[in-house]
This record gives structure tokens, sequence and C-alpha cells, in this order.
């Protein structure tokens, strides 16, 4: 599994795994024990998968503390994983009954209790990236700069990334930051692959910034059998796959593994057997054509 250099900016470079474990799903599993989370982080460190993605409103707020719960009983893992985090996004429900609409929050006040949840939800003293969740239209560039340059001067987070940002979001809040950021969370899939055109990759590779893909396999869309407008793509990806000895899972996130902007899958299944098998994406291999015989597959029409 190759390690992917974020930033050298420190006084070591900060890498993540050349593919990232998910654990937005981690609240929905039957078994939410500490020894099956183990299970889980143990499956993936022992292919090389050492960074693991979070946010606070994960599983209704329980994600981040059933990670921590695991590493309370299991500490040594820590120092052999890479934890992601976000926070902005604020949820409704019983938990918060006084709230009466979704937002989004970046003030400095929210940040710094935000973080300061989540390094005690998982348990943890320092958030080694933490993402700004999504853009909110009421951001204070100039404040919520400063607030993640002063998490990051306090030690509380190693590195500063965001999700779902435009390059001009990006800009933005760059502008007014001395930390660099280093990541951008955005949704790049087979199903969804406008990244790949509307100048979202472009800028990244442009920048050196390696972005990180959110539900790469669609959701779960390639999988199913009712979603009729996949079939072909779901043959192509299945003879590929076939003359390799892996699953089409394998082959949809080698797919993103080959853009020369260097993706970083974050991948969510709860399923154990199916974590063991994730880094069988690194092994196979998508030349020029088949990258763009599977591309064909997925729009439905040749490139023009």
């Amino acid at each position: 599994m190759q390690r992917i250099v974020l930033t050298s900016h420190l006084a070591e470079p900060f890498e993540l795994s050349q593919i990232v474990y998910g654990m937005w799903r981690l609240a929905n599993d039957q078994d939410t024990s500490p020894a099956h989370i183990q299970a889980k982080i143990e499956a993936c460190l022992n292919q090389g998968i050492t960074s693991f993605d979070q946010a606070d409103i994960y599983g209704g707020y329980r994600c981040e503390q059933l990670l921590g719960a695991a590493l309370k009983d299991a500490p040594h893992l820590r120092d052999k994983m890479e934890i992601i985090t976000k926070c902005d996004i604020l949820l409704m429900g019983d938990k918060f009954p006084e709230r009466r609409v979704k937002y989004y929050d970046t003030s400095a006040e929210h940040i710094t209790a935000s973080i300061d949840q989540s390094l005690v939800n998982m348990n943890i003293d320092q958030i080694d990236c933490l993402l700004v969740h999504r853009p909110d239209p009421l951001m204070d560039h100039v404040e919520t700069g400063a607030a993640l340059d002063s998490a990051v001067a306090s030690g509380k987070v190693r590195t500063i990334g965001v999700s779902n940002f435009k390059p001009h979001d990006w800009n933005l809040l760059q502008s007014a930051m001395t930390t660099p950021l280093v990541t951008n969370q955005i949704e790049i899939s087979l199903t969804a692959p406008e990244a790949f055109t509307n100048g979202d990759l472009a800028f990244h590779q442009l920048n050196g910034i390696h972005p990180m893909a959110w539900s790469p396999l669609g959701g779960g869309a390639l999988f199913d059998q009712d979603t009729s407008q996949l079939e072909e793509l779901r043959h192509c990806l299945t003879n590929i796959a076939n003359a390799q000895q892996v699953g089409i899972d394998a082959v949809a996130t080698a797919w993103l593994l080959k853009h020369p902007s260097g993706i970083l899958p974050v991948m969510g299944t709860n399923n154990l057997e199916r974590i063991k098998k994730l880094s069988d994406a690194t092994k196979v291999e998508i030349d020029r054509p088949t990258w763009f015989e599977i591309y064909v597959a997925a729009m439905g029409h040749e490139v023009p």
C-alpha cells in the first residue's frame, strides 16, 4: 500500500495511506462493540490502510464515540493510525431539540468547541486532519481561517483540509490562513464522475493537492441489480474483475487510483471480509484504453 504525502511543510511530512477507511457507517453495524471495531481497524492496518475518516455528525453523533471506546480499550492502535474528522454541520434531532433547522457553522466558537468535543469523543490528544465539512454561505473567511490556524498552533489539530469545496471556496479560505490546506474530500465515482471534467480535479492537480473521494462506489449503486442503467457498467467491471480475480469494487476503486491527481478513495463498508480485501484495488492493472472503456460504460456513450 503506497503512502501519499499531503504536505511536507511540517517537521515530518504528513502522509495518508492510498486508501482511507471511512467510519461513517460504524453506528449502523449490528455489532458496535469495541472489540469488533478494533477488528476492523486491525484488518485495515494489516493491509497498510492506516488512515481513518470520521465526522462529528456521523451516526447521529455516535461514530466518533464508538471509535473512542475502541481506542480506550486498545490504546496501542492510536499510534498506527491517522485520524481525520470534520466539523461545521449541525443536525436536528432528539439530541438537540432546540435546533429548528439543519445548518452550517464555521464561527471560531463552534470550530473550537467541535474540536474539543471530537478529541473527547475519540479519546485522542490530536486530530491528524480536520476538514471543514461543507462550504458555509455565512463563512467569515478571516475568522474561520484564524480559528483553524489557532487549532494547529495549539497542537490539537495537525493539519487542515476541507470537504465538498469548489476551487473558489478553497481559495477564499486559504487566503486567510497561514496553514496550507492539505486536501479536499469530494464526491468522485463512476456514478458521479463530474469532477473529472468540471475543473475540480484539474484545480487540485494544478496545485499539487491530493483529493479524497467520498462514496467512491456510488453509495453501493454499482452492486444494485435493480439499477438497470448501470447494467453495461457492471458488465464491463465484471469482465475486468474476473480476468484479474478480484471483485468489481476493486476495479471501480482502481479506476480512481489511476488518475494522476492521486485520488484517495474513502471506503466505508462494515463487512469485515470486504474490509480485508480493500487493498485488492492496488493490485488491479488498468491501462489507458481500459480506463476509457470503464469511463465510456459509466457515461453510456463514447467520448466526443
